[in-house]
């Protein structure tokens, strides 16, 4: 069996001491291989940021094991570290994170002064990376001149100079108009085949989990597999956010219907006010009857 570009097994984080304390990540195992497209989603504060950031290297578990390429994370140091996320691990942001003062190829650059030959090296790479892209014509924009669809396949240019094994983007289609969202959609769908890396997603676009291989909930610090579960979308009334109503346990009953929510706070401001978020237009799709 080929082995997996991302090994996660048991892995917990807590924060907090006392009454105070939270456990983040509970016990989550994830595999991931080459040519894979994965997605994460769930409400707010359900753990993704924490998650992802011990999947991505930069923060470390309390218990549990993570290999990425074959190394497990907790046995190296921080220049190792250092050095295994510039050149294992592409990182795509929600909010692009271009450096302004360089052009769109010099910022696609930037990360191969990390790699082995320099960004001179990697020059003919970055071209034919800004090609495939659709940003040629782009490669010596400032990045104050690049629409958002732009920046962000900028940004997943970057990610890919030096060749990363995983690719983990967090929301990159957050900040984007719906055209642009479905470009960087099927960009990272072709990644995860053409370049034969891992893709892990968070996110709650439902097109990219269309196109996802597995589509994971988050929730509790645990995961579950949303694609081999039934799936009972609902759409938060106060924020409009779409959240599993199968698995979401954030509700509140009124007139006789059940209403999902993504956090807490969302359900106090319904709760106060009911009568102003069940007269919403989103009603028709975030509310299931309860049952009898």
């Amino acid at each position: 069996m080929t082995q997996p570009i991302l090994s996660a097994r048991d892995v917990v984080k807590t924060f907090g001491s006392g009454h105070t304390r939270v456990r983040a990540v509970d016990g989550v195992s994830l595999d991931l291989a080459a040519g894979e497209l994965v997605t994460i989603t769930g409400p707010s504060g359900s753990g993704k940021t924490t998650l992802v950031s011990i999947l991505g290297a930069l923060l470390q578990p309390d218990l549990g094991s993570v290999k990425i390429a074959g190394q497990e994370i907790a046995t190296l140091g921080e220049t190792a570290l250092s050095m295994l996320r510039a050149r294992t691990i592409g990182f795509v942001f929600q909010s692009f994170n271009l450096l302004e003062a360089l052009s769109a190829r010099d910022n696609v650059l930037f990360p191969a002064h990390l790699a082995p030959g320099g960004a001179r090296a990697a020059g003919a790479r970055a071209d034919a990376l800004l090609d495939r892209l659709g940003l040629s014509a782009r490669a010596h924009a400032m990045p104050g001149t690049l629409s958002g669809g732009e920046k962000q396949r900028t940004a997943i240019a970057r990610a890919l100079i030096n060749e990363p094994k995983l690719i983990i983007a967090d929301e990159p289609t957050g900040n984007l108009d719906s055209h642009s969202g479905q470009e960087v959609m099927m960009v990272l769908h072709d990644v995860a085949r053409d370049q034969d890396c891992a893709v892990l997603i968070v996110t709650h676009d439902q097109r990219i989990e269309e196109v996802a291989d597995r589509v994971l909930w988050l929730e509790d610090g645990t995961l579950r597999d949303r694609k081999a579960e039934p799936r009972k979308l609902a759409r938060d009334p106060v924020c409009n956010m779409l959240v599993d109503g199968g698995l979401s346990t954030i509700f509140a009953e009124h007139d006789g219907r059940r209403y999902h929510f993504c956090s807490e706070r969302c359900r106090e401001r319904f709760v106060a006010d009911p009568q102003s978020y069940a007269a919403g237009g989103a009603l028709a799709t975030a509310a299931e009857r309860s049952p009898t």
